[in-house]
């Protein structure tokens, strides 16, 4: 089944902004193609608003004012465009009087302006609410804030992914989307490619698995980093062993990173199991389950119950990580979780202080943890 048509704005002034280049892209463009669609013509025009300074910021206004005081050759309707602005926050540009000046003139203007015929569209990244300009806007314009807050900025990448498939006529369920944001990161220009990717995979079928996820999605850094995690979760010692030693060929590689990092990997990925094994004994969360189970009982625990530091609060970790994790959880003991973290503690100081190698220290630390007591 086709998306639906996007809806349109009524005003003839609409400015669209917010802290997802992406999205706010997106949006001024459907809402630009709608509206030259509706008002027929050719002389429809956009002007560039990224800037370097004030002076071309100024430029920049003038050719939007005399676009909007043109009329269309040919008679009818135009649309205007002012695309990307990058001075109507708190950039250094915006700060400059004349820019300020010149936006306060524009828009006590078209306060009183015939919008007969002609439709302006300004799309921004940051927009100051507090300045006079937006004030004057918001008065006549359709104001859509696209800006995504941390909490909900999991969601949004979900749906991003599910409406793009949707577009190319593929299903996602709500478990493998996540999955997909787990390996290929929240960035939502870079998810829209994975979804067009993942719909070129799959071919005539008409829905994305995990499997597939799994083998053509594009992963970050930070997934790469949690192979070795999971493997420790996973109680797999030749798995982990494995890992660990391309982790460390890595490390040979890059000096940005060092074997402390992965440490510390395996330290959170620990902390996050006995969050979880706590988590269980209050009965916040079922073992029994599938993800959106799991999923709805995390969001419905208060966020006064987690602690306020995000690095210890579950409820700011990926959800998908977690139910992963979860399993791992079941593996251990909360016993062999404690004596873990003692390890892997002994570990840290070892690395820090000892002369012996960095690999050997390590692979003591893991075979410790995972082996299963007599």
């Amino acid at each position: 089944m086709p998306a639906p048509k996007p809806q349109l704005p009524a005003e003839p002034l609409c400015l669209i902004f917010g802290d997802e280049d992406f999205l706010v892209r997106e949006r001024a463009s459907q809402v630009f193609e709608g509206w030259c669609a509706g008002a027929g013509g050719e002389d429809h025009e956009i002007v560039n608003g990224t800037v370097r300074n004030a002076t071309e910021a100024l430029q920049a206004l003038a050719k939007l004012n005399e676009a909007v005081q043109t009329l269309p050759f040919f008679g009818g309707a135009k649309v205007v465009w002012l695309r990307a602005a990058n001075f109507l926050g708190d950039e250094r540009t915006a700060s400059s009087r004349e820019v300020t000046d010149r936006l306060n003139g524009l828009a006590k203007v078209w306060e009183t302006f015939d919008w007969q015929g002609v439709q302006v569209l300004i799309s921004s990244g940051k927009v100051d609410k507090r300045k006079a300009f937006f004030k004057s806007a918001k008065k006549i314009a359709a104001v859509e804030d696209l800006s995504v807050a941390d909490k909900e900025r999991g969601s949004k990448a979900a749906l991003v992914v599910r409406q793009r498939l949707a577009e190319l006529g593929k299903k996602i369920t709500s478990h493998v989307a996540d999955e997909l944001i787990l390996l290929a990161g929240s960035n939502l220009q870079q998810l829209h490619t994975e979804a067009d990717k993942l719909a070129a995979y799959v071919g005539a079928r008409d829905e994305v698995t995990r499997q597939d996820v799994h083998e053509i999605a594009t992963r970050t850094k930070q997934a790469q980093a949690f192979a070795l995690a999971d493997a420790l979760g996973e109680r797999n010692l030749p798995k982990l062993l494995r890992v660990l030693d391309e982790e460390l060929w890595v490390v040979k590689l890059d000096t940005k990173k060092s074997p402390i990092a992965l440490l510390y990997g395996l330290i959170s990925k620990v902390r996050t199991m006995i969050f979880l094994k706590e988590m269980l004994r209050l009965k916040w969360i079922s073992a029994r389950g599938g993800y959106p189970q799991f999923k709805s009982q995390l969001e419905a625990i208060p966020d006064d119950r987690m602690p306020g530091d995000r690095k210890f609060n579950p409820k700011a970790m990926h959800p998908y990580m977690l139910f992963n994790a979860l399993g791992h959880a079941q593996r251990y003991s909360e016993e062999e979780l404690t004596r873990s973290m003692d390890i892997l503690l002994a570990c840290n100081r070892q690395l820090v202080s000892s002369s012996t190698d960095d690999t050997l220290l390590l692979q003591q630390a893991l075979v410790q943890i995972v082996k299963k007591a007599a």
